[in-house]
């Protein structure tokens, strides 16, 4: 448990200064918009050369929405957020899954082993439907591969849910049902093969 807990705090740390660096970076790029920054200039060249990665799809998909591109830093300094939370959490669930897992093989209790399993799976199956969300606005290219992965591991809950739940509007509530569906096969998970153990784990020790 001792390793799980230093490689836990190891990556969550790692992923902070990940998002940390990564917001810090697009508001560089604002203030370089907003003071005019010569274009040609090392600095200029070097926050362009780090961000515009990031920038230019959420320009496109800003302009495809008829918003003006110049607010792409701030949507890209939210979009940071989402998925460095959602990233935390998935490291956390997994964390949580395998300090589950070891928990009960001590106690050797088998259907608590297959609980925490299968709980750990619907959370990050979750995740994934979450991220699929964001992304899905252009932001990412149907065809990277992240993005053809996420749509393959979640089609087979959306596909069929969207024949059978109607649009509200312009906008597909099918991922909504979806959570509410995974939700409550995780509260049957934990009323009955984790009745009475813990769903979260201490890894700061």
């Amino acid at each position: 448990m001792l390793i799980l807990s230093r490689l836990y705090w190891f990556i969550t740390w790692a992923l902070i200064t990940a998002i940390v660096t990564g917001i810090v970076l697009m508001i560089l790029r604002l203030i370089a918009n907003q003071v005019d920054l010569n274009p040609f200039s090392w600095s200029a060249r070097t926050i362009r050369r780090l961000t515009d990665p990031f920038i230019t799809p959420v320009r496109r998909v800003l302009a495809s929405f008829g918003v003006d591109p110049k607010y792409a830093p701030l949507v890209a300094i939210l979009l940071t957020i989402l998925v460095g939370v959602f990233s935390l959490q998935l490291v956390s669930s997994i964390a949580n899954m395998l300090a589950g897992v070891l928990f009960s093989l001590e106690g050797h209790d088998l259907a608590a082993t297959i609980g925490y399993v299968l709980y750990g799976l619907v959370g990050f199956y979750i995740l994934l439907i979450f991220i699929r969300i964001i992304f899905s606005y252009g932001i990412i290219n149907q065809r990277n591969r992240v993005m053809r992965f996420m749509v393959a591991a979640t089609d087979p809950m959306l596909l069929p849910l969207r024949r059978i739940v109607p649009t509200a509007g312009r906008f597909d509530i099918s991922p909504i049902v979806a959570f509410i569906i995974l939700w409550i096969v995780q509260a049957g998970i934990a009323g009955t093969l984790l009745r009475g153990l813990p769903l979260v784990f201490d890894l700061g020790r």
